[in-house]
């Protein structure tokens, strides 16, 4: 059965978006923010590699977005090496804090309302405040990727995101609606109260015409953070002063997490899980991620649908064919690697992808897990941190249930593919909904799509809930035949909330390079280095 309780009587049904995919012979930086993407490229047009490009471009981002993303995150990255054509994984997933007591956070009625719709615990206390916080681990992973692959100096790469702590992201609307979605959060928290909402209501952007037309949210302690971590590199954060003020100030505030989790921290190159889909081989994380679950999508699709690739969009059995994959991919992980039936609308995810003139890629996704992660500013630091014991089931005996020192199970799959001469690093933003849209993009462009297409074509969510949730847009006989097979739920694709996933891909055809983001991404651009 169809329902469109996911569309809105308010919006106009003959709008149409484009946001053409970048296209040149040198690199390429794809992220979720224009500003952060012109800085990766400006490294890229000095001759730095994909992988200083990144490290630049996720400093950049963490300050521009930080309700996504920054250095309270972790996540992990696939690097592409054109040289050696062989693709690695740098693993900086999280872990629960050593002295995490499953007492801490006993079950009330209800459920929590967030991103995987676990039973509820008393006060939020998984989701909101200090002991939702594991030890932040992107800083690691940048590190390791620098150390094996970078070329350009550390400092060169971190310097532009203190200036843009210390002066302050602009506001605009984008940044008032983010705001907003946790402002009852973010005033009960003295940190987060003093840099994102100093005036106890969201910051709204004035007209042209004001005196001042741009209002600014300057951390300066984020700047004093970013600076030392610039000259110093990842010991100062990890066993030097920023990570004993860090700690600190989490204890303060009734966290666990402590110098010994700071120090366990590591981030290792692991070799990517690979299978092959239409004569390319897609590399994706290993473990505790999508990973797993989009290879067994690839595995389930490929033994249902088989008709030629053909440069168009898919036909109804082919969309029948992805529902029905990525559902019982669903079903397996839930049964072996825990998770949820529920799904809710926001998450707290940055990705970027980055190619290089010379053809090296990286696909690099780092998260606070939910809007804001904890809602939980050091106050010293001026960072940010991640809700990262969310990720555990409550329940402590269950698949993925949490206790101490635990290796978090996560949903992000940035990926790699690549074929005769064509190769693409895609990722999203997005909770649950990441792995569908990754899969289907893939699926698309190893159909025959062109990048700008596959980006701009209608698609569907399959995120292990009740309804496969369908883009109003499809043509009337691919969503009767979802609607056949499934109960489906119509709705529009927009800026907010986005059903489907930010996507950020670059892709490698012959000598040229492509990228692009999610169209109704406001801020979100893919920079050429040329264009710098």
């Amino acid at each position: 059965m169809t329902k469109a309780a996911g569309l809105s009587p308010n919006l106009s049904r003959r709008q149409e978006l484009r946001k053409p995919a970048a296209r040149s012979a040198g690199g390429i930086v794809a992220s979720q923010n224009r500003l952060a993407s012109e800085i990766g490229a400006r490294v890229l047009a000095d001759g730095g590699h994909a992988i200083d490009a990144a490290i630049a471009t996720s400093m950049a981002v963490g300050v521009l977005e930080p309700w996504m993303s920054g250095l309270g995150a972790t996540g992990a990255m696939l690097i592409y090496s054109a040289k050696d054509d062989r693709v690695t994984v740098v693993d900086f997933g999280a872990r629960s804090p050593a002295a995490l007591d499953p007492a801490d956070y006993p079950i009330v009625d209800g459920d929590d309302g967030d991103l995987f719709g676990w039973p509820r615990v008393k006060d939020d206390r998984n989701l909101v405040g200090a002991k939702a916080v594991v030890a932040p681990t992107l800083l690691a992973g940048l590190t390791t990727a620098h150390k094996a692959f970078g070329r350009r100096p550390w400092r060169d790469l971190v310097t532009p995101a203190v200036a843009l702590a210390r002066d302050g992201m602009i506001v605009d609307w984008h940044t008032t609606l983010m705001i907003s979605g946790a402002l009852q959060n973010i005033l009960a928290d003295e940190g987060a109260r003093r840099v994102f909402a100093p005036a106890g209501v969201p910051p709204f952007p004035p007209p042209a015409v004001a005196e001042n037309p741009a209002i600014r949210l300057p951390n300066p302690e984020l700047a004093r953070t970013l600076a030392t971590i610039a000259e110093e590199g990842a010991d100062a954060f990890y066993r030097g002063p920023i990570g004993a003020a860090l700690v600190k100030d989490i204890r303060v505030l009734g966290g666990v997490l402590d110098l010994g989790d700071l120090a366990a921290v590591a981030a290792p190159m692991v070799e990517p899980k690979t299978l092959t889909h239409r004569g390319r081989k897609v590399h994706v994380l290993p473990v505790y991620s999508g990973g797993p679950t989009i290879a067994a999508a690839f595995a389930g699709l490929d033994a249902r649908w088989s008709a030629p690739a053909s440069g168009k969009s898919l036909d109804a059995d082919a969309f029948v064919a992805v529902a029905k994959s990525l559902d019982e991919a669903w079903r397996t992980r839930f049964a072996t690697m825990g998770d949820s039936t529920t799904t809710a609308p926001r998450g707290s995810t940055t990705h970027f992808s980055v190619v290089d003139r010379e053809g090296n890629m990286v696909a690099l996704t780092q998260t606070l897990l939910s809007l804001f992660g904890s809602r939980t500013l050091s106050p010293s630091t001026g960072i940010l941190m991640n809700n990262g014991v969310n990720w555990f089931d409550p329940r402590p005996n269950t698949p993925n249930g949490i206790g101490p020192g635990k290796r978090t199970l996560s949903n992000y799959c940035p990926a790699i593919m690549r074929g005769d001469d064509d190769t693409v690093a895609i990722g999203g933003c997005g909770g649950r909904k990441i792995l569908p849209a990754v899969f289907q993009l893939l699926v698309m462009m190893a159909n025959g799509l062109s990048l700008d297409d596959a980006m701009h074509a209608p698609r569907i969510d399959v995120s292990g809930g009740p309804f496969v949730i369908v883009d109003r847009d499809l043509p009337e006989d691919v969503r009767t035949a979802l609607a056949q097979s499934f109960s489906t739920r119509q709705v529009e694709r927009a800026a907010y909330p986005n059903h489907f996933t930010i996507a950020s891909v670059v892709r490698r055809i012959g000598a040229t390079n492509e990228g692009a983001v999610e169209p109704y991404m406001p801020w979100g651009e893919a920079v050429a280095e040329d264009e710098i």
